[in-house]
C-alpha cells in the first residue's frame, strides 16, 4: 500500500498506513503462515474443557500458536494460559513450526512449580507428539485436544490472540526477531500484571493466579515466581 501510494505521489509511512487501515477495518489480503499442521497419533483425547465449569486456578491450562509477522518474514509465538485466570504462564518465539519450543514453553510453565489438572491444546503435529504427550502423562495432567475445525474448543487463547495483535503486532513493524521478543515481552507483562479485566472482577490476572492456592504441586519445588512472563 506504501508503494502504491507513492506512486500517485503521496508521501506516507508504513506505521501511518496500518493505523489508517486499523481505524477502517481494512486488511490486507495475503497467504497467511498456517501454524495449526495436523498431526497423526496413534492415540485421540477427548475434549475435556467446558469453561462453564472451570472455577479456579490450574484447573486448566490451554495452549496454542499463531504468527508474528516482521519486516521480512515472520516468527511462530506459543503461549501457555491458565484458563481461570487468563494469566500467561509462559511463552516462546520460534523461526520454525517444530515440537522443541512448544515443550521449551511447558518446561516453563512447570517450572513454577504448579500444573493443572487439564492441559488443553489444538491437534497440531507438535501437540499430539509423542515427545509432549509423554511429557504431560509423566506429571499425570489429564490431556484433551479440541476438536478437528472447532477453534471455539480453546476460544480464551483465540481471544489472547486477537489481543496481542490488535494491541501490538499491527501497529509495530518488527524489525527482526530480537526486536519482536523485547516488545512481545513488555506487552505480554502489561497484560498480565497491569491491565486489569473487566471478567476477572477488575483484578489483573497475575492477582487472579498467584492469590489462590494452587490446586497441586510437586513435591521439592517452589511457588516463587510462578506464571512470570520471562
Amino acid at each position: 500500500m506504501v508503494d502504491y501510494l507513492a506512486q500517485d505521489g503521496i508521501p506516507i509511512s508504513r506505521d501511518r498506513v496500518r493505523n489508517l487501515m486499523r481505524r477502517m477495518g481494512l486488511r490486507a489480503i495475503y497467504q497467511k503462515p498456517r501454524t495449526t499442521v495436523p498431526g497423526d497419533p496413534s492415540v485421540r483425547f477427548p475434549c475435556l474443557v467446558d469453561l462453564t465449569q472451570v472455577t479456579s486456578v490450574d484447573q486448566v491450562w490451554a495452549t496454542d500458536i499463531t504468527y508474528i509477522p516482521l519486516q521480512k518474514g515472520f516468527l511462530y509465538l506459543v503461549a501457555i494460559m491458565d484458563l481461570h485466570s487468563r494469566h500467561v504462564l509462559s511463552w516462546r518465539l520460534s523461526n520454525s513450526l517444530d515440537t522443541k519450543f512448544c515443550l521449551e514453553a511447558l518446561e516453563m510453565a512447570l517450572g513454577g512449580g504448579r500444573r493443572p489438572e487439564i492441559f488443553h491444546s489444538d491437534q497440531g503435529c507438535q501437540f499430539t507428539s509423542a515427545d509432549f504427550v509423554a511429557r504431560l502423562k509423566g506429571e499425570r495432567i489429564q490431556i484433551s485436544w479440541s476438536g478437528r475445525k472447532r477453534c471455539y474448543d480453546n476460544i480464551l487463547v483465540e481471544r489472547l490472540w486477537r489481543t496481542v495483535k490488535y494491541e501490538e503486532v499491527y501497529l509495530r513493524a518488527y524489525s527482526d526477531g530480537w526486536d519482536a521478543e523485547i516488545s512481545l515481552a513488555r506487552f505480554l507483562w502489561r497484560y498480565c500484571h497491569v491491565r486489569p479485566h473487566s471478567s476477572l472482577g477488575g483484578k489483573t490476572p497475575h492477582a487472579v493466579y498467584t492469590e489462590a492456592e494452587p490446586c497441586s504441586t510437586r513435591p521439592g519445588l517452589t511457588m516463587s515466581g510462578a506464571g512470570t512472563v520471562q
